[in-house]
């Protein structure tokens, strides 16, 4: 059939409109905006990258925004937060000892805002309140402290003004910070991962002894104004020996700690703040856990393996972890997420790999379905994710 000029007109424009609409739809499929840090990335003044990805609703599917990725503020970023509002993302680059704030895009672009420094060496770990930013520092600020006479760790506090911006450190006595110690020891400990619990009343950090082969969870409380009281007079609970993270489900009463070295879970029952070990804990990982991520209905828990390269999901039973299966990701998972949106897909870090890994979630067995397109190409050696739902942005 032959078309004069007007009917190719007409046929060319309502293609363009289709198209259009077709665009407009799939902007709408987007679920979640997911950031990724790269600790070795060429970005500006060597500094690491932020990736930003957004997440297919349907699919699961990750791409890259338009202008992914960001400069991190900083070199060598290894940890990330998002504010409560999902409006903020805190950055923490270890070798600058910064804090980075950036205001997030409703269409999840990242706008630096402030850059504050932590009171001690090389911060590893980061937790999130509605009023206070938590930190965790490799090494106390002393004199006598460096990588070649290292010191315990330390976490500090800082409280978040009216635009969320990190503030100077709060006091603790005549320290800005809270040290990390061994009551009665001299013995070095070496901070991993902080984790809140109790809707943000208890804070929780894991660290380890290498002399001794042991670990530790140190807890305290939040108190209303954001500062921390020891709790079990500040002697810190036994947990394997080298916890290398620690987490706990929205509003329960149970914490779970990775032991990269004895290849496990161990889990534990809070009560008033104290810890107690489950009953049946602790509970079988693969090799290396580095990452332990609940999805928000409290029901699985999924653990990155990084000598494995998978997951290993799990059911929760009173607090017990039943093992469901392993997922192959990238080489080497080092951090581990859920979307907030929809509870419907998790992504791991890959750090040797050099990509991201996605899977869907099943909210009827917890098993995992490998998303579209998985793995995704990240930046240099990625080291954190962080992610927040689409539309939730005030900018």
């Amino acid at each position: 059939m032959k078309f004069n000029r007007s009917s190719q007109l007409v046929l060319v424009s309502a293609v363009s409109l289709l198209a259009a609409s077709l665009v407009t739809a799939c902007g709408t499929l987007t679920v979640d905006f997911v950031y990724v840090t790269s600790a070795r990335a060429a970005g500006p003044n060597n500094y690491g990258e932020v990736d930003v990805f957004e997440v297919n609703s349907e699919s699961g599917h990750m791409r890259h925004i338009p202008t992914s990725p960001f400069p991190s503020g900083g070199r060598n970023p290894v940890a990330e937060a998002v504010s409560t509002d999902n409006t903020n993302l805190y950055v923490i680059n270890q070798d600058d000892n910064t804090i980075v704030q950036f205001v997030i895009g409703n269409d999840g672009k990242l706008y630096p805002q402030n850059t504050v420094n932590t009171p001690g060496v090389f911060p590893l770990a980061v937790a999130v309140t509605k009023s206070a930013l938590y930190v965790v520092d490799t090494y106390q600020p002393l004199p006598s402290c460096s990588p070649a006479a290292p010191c315990s760790g330390s976490v500090a506090v800082f409280p978040l003004d009216t635009a969320d911006a990190p503030q100077k450190a709060l006091a603790n006595g005549n320290l800005n910070y809270w040290p990390l110690n061994l009551p009665g020891s001299s013995d070095v400990l070496t901070p991993t991962a902080i984790t809140l619990a109790g809707s943000g009343s208890y804070a929780y950090v894991s660290a380890y002894d290498a002399k001794a082969g042991a670990g530790y969870i140190f807890a305290f409380a939040v108190n209303s104004d954001g500062t921390l009281a020891p709790l079990n007079g500040g002697v810190p609970f036994t947990a394997g020996v080298q916890p290398s993270a620690v987490t706990s489900p929205s509003g329960s009463a149970y914490l779970y700690v990775a032991d990269a070295l004895q290849n496990e879970i161990i889990a534990f029952q809070i009560n008033n703040g104290l810890l107690t070990p489950l009953p049946g804990s602790p509970f079988a990982s693969g090799l290396a856990p580095a990452a332990i991520a609940i999805d928000a209905a409290g029901k699985y828990a999924y653990v990155a393996n990084s000598l494995d390269s998978n997951v290993t999901a799990y059911s929760i039973s009173s607090g017990a972890l039943v093992r469901l299966g392993a997922y192959a990701t990238g080489s080497q998972p080092v951090a581990i997420g859920i979307d907030p949106s929809l509870n419907q897909y998790l992504y791991t870090a890959n750090f040797l790999g050099n990509t991201v890994s996605g899977f869907q979630l099943s909210a009827t067995d917890g098993t995992l379905l490998i998303s579209q397109g998985s793995p995704f190409t990240a930046n240099a050696q990625p080291t954190a994710v962080a992610a927040v739902p689409h539309g939730s942005q005030k900018k």
